[in-house]
């Protein structure tokens, strides 16, 4: 007992604490087996890798900011027929970071995006990339908030960094028209540099709204997306409205009509529309 003791503080003053939660259990495993002075070395050595591997997933996990758990197992395929899992597998490989690829997930809340978005930088942070994800006000009121250019630079250096950048709730509110330009910098910046995946409740014939009203910019901002990029449409019933009476609204617009965006952007992407 004494032994252990001293081989408990020793990994203690040494601050491998993996080992030390394990070293009695694998005395009296090596003691049972036999194992060789090499062997249960080795052993040691294996459980301290492993325990740093997972406090580096765990510190990576935080940092990358995701706001609830969510894996590429809980997602309901069969309540999204139109995503197809082995298309969708791809995004789950380390090809799209290496290779800087995009992905637009584009349909009404509730359907599974920010889910799904999750699901694939959680498993990023797993084969060792880094991984930053926020919504996109999140993102302008760092931005408007900055007092000047350089403290603006400051908070896009980081997603201009990371391997994955997840861009959740795009268009989703009104956007500052000041923000068009950052919000291109951003994507320019990234292009072919970083993998960059964007949900979003507004189809991209819209999203000049999203710039602000400049459709010149943000026709430029989907030329770098999509070059190495493609948008998938989500359909159906929200998860959260399972079981409720949905709820119907009104379209504003004089005549009861809705709108779907169309101009430039319209005409630049037919195949957009349908």
């Amino acid at each position: 007992m004494r032994i252990l003791n001293a081989i408990e503080q020793k990994l203690t003053q040494l601050k491998l604490a993996r080992l030390r939660e394990v070293v009695a259990r694998a005395i009296a495993q090596a003691e049972q087996h036999q194992l060789g002075y090499g062997e249960f070395l080795d052993d040691l050595l294996a459980e301290e890798l492993l325990g740093r591997h997972e406090n580096q997933i765990r510190r990576a996990m935080k940092q990358a900011g995701f706001p609830y758990a969510a894996t590429l197992e809980q997602f309901d395929w069969q309540a999204r027929p139109e995503l197809k899992r082995a298309v969708m597998m791809r995004y789950f490989d380390s090809a799209f970071v290496e290779q800087a690829h995009g992905l637009i997930l584009i349909g009404p809340s509730g359907l599974g995006k920010t889910h799904l978005a999750i699901a694939v930088g959680t498993r990023m942070v797993q084969l060792g990339y880094r991984v930053r994800f926020l919504t996109t006000q999140q993102l302008a009121n760092q931005v408007l908030a900055a007092p000047n250019r350089a403290a603006v630079a400051a908070v896009l250096q980081p997603l201009l960094r990371c391997h994955l950048l997840i861009l959740d709730e795009f268009g989703y509110l009104p956007s500052d028209p000041q923000l068009g330009p950052v919000w291109y910098e951003l994507i320019s910046g990234r292009h072919e540099r970083g993998a960059t995946v964007i949900t979003s409740n507004k189809r991209l014939t819209a999203w000049g709204e999203v710039g602000g009203g400049d459709t010149a910019l943000m026709m430029a901002l989907l030329d770098r997306l999509l070059s190495h990029g493609e948008v998938f449409y989500l359909r159906g019933a929200s998860y959260r409205m399972r079981g409720k009476t949905p709820v119907l609204l009104t379209p504003t617009g004089g005549h009861g009509e809705t709108r779907d965006g169309g101009g430039v952007l319209g005409n630049i992407l037919p195949s957009e529309r349908g």
